[in-house]
């Protein structure tokens, strides 16, 4: 069982930047992914980092260049670094694990799931 627990979010201008944390507790880096979503109002959760068994993290794509994703490994911290936002990056924004898919360093099955942090983007 991996429990997360996410911290850092807030209110902010556009333009400005957020340090997102998740503590991930019963997390291993050889059968777990570790990543970050987000949902806004009205819209569908869409991924934003995952970092899978390999140690190599995917950014959506639109994305990747303003926001980037480390873990500090010996205590099992997943960050996020959000640079330049903007409004339309507000939104819940959740950790999440999953476990590896056999054959592969990736996974698609997500179980664990923290309670999220909110992100405003606002003047």
């Amino acid at each position: 069982q991996v429990q997360l627990v996410e911290s850092g979010g807030g209110s902010v201008q556009p333009g400005g930047s957020l340090r997102l944390s998740c503590a991930a507790s019963g997390y291993s880096a050889s059968d777990h992914c570790l990543g970050w979503f987000r949902q806004a109002p009205g819209k569908d959760r869409e991924e934003v980092a995952i970092l899978n068994t390999a140690h190599v993290t995917k950014y959506a794509g639109s994305l990747e260049g303003r926001f980037t994703s480390s873990i500090d490994s010996p205590n099992n911290i997943l960050y996020l670094y959000m640079d330049k936002l903007k409004p339309e990056d507000t939104a819940m924004y959740y950790c999440a694990a999953g476990r590896r898919r056999t054959m592969s360093w990736d996974c698609d099955d997500y179980p664990f799931w923290g309670k999220g942090t909110q992100v405003t983007v606002a003047s």
